[in-house]
């Protein structure tokens, strides 16, 4: 069974800075595409980042120059670093993985909880 697990969310005020974390753990045969995503209240589910194996990177406009996404500190893991969060950033942030799982399975889609981030004016 594959997990992801993020931490870092929290309270912070506009203007400041927050460092997501997402960390798989199992049997990962192969790590693809990990995505950040967000969800505010009453909207869809947003696309925030993407970074693929060979650390290619793609980002939301709404979120270009403030944000990073890298591979790392470990294995199987990304860091979400947002600068200058402003409120409109509030939202839950979903990690979001393709990976496999046996050599000959099929590619799988995993998702982590989420992690509130709230951003005050």
């Amino acid at each position: 069974q594959v997990q992801l697990v993020e931490s870092g969310g929290g309270v912070v005020q506009a203007g400041g800075s927050l460092r997501l974390s997402c960390a798989a753990s199992g049997n990962i045969i192969r790590m693809d595409v990990i995505d950040w995503y967000r969800q505010a209240p009453g909207k869809q589910l947003q696309l925030v980042a993407s970074i693929t194996p060979s650390s290619i990177t793609q980002y939301a406009d709404s979120v270009k120059g403030r944000a990073t996404i890298s591979r790392g500190p470990t294995k199987n893991a990304v860091t979400l670093q947002m600068n200058n969060l402003k409120p409109e950033d509030t939202a839950v942030y979903k990690c979001h993985a393709r990976l496999k799982t046996t050599p000959l399975g099929p590619v799988s889609d995993v998702w982590g909880q989420g992690t509130q981030v709230t951003v005050s004016s």
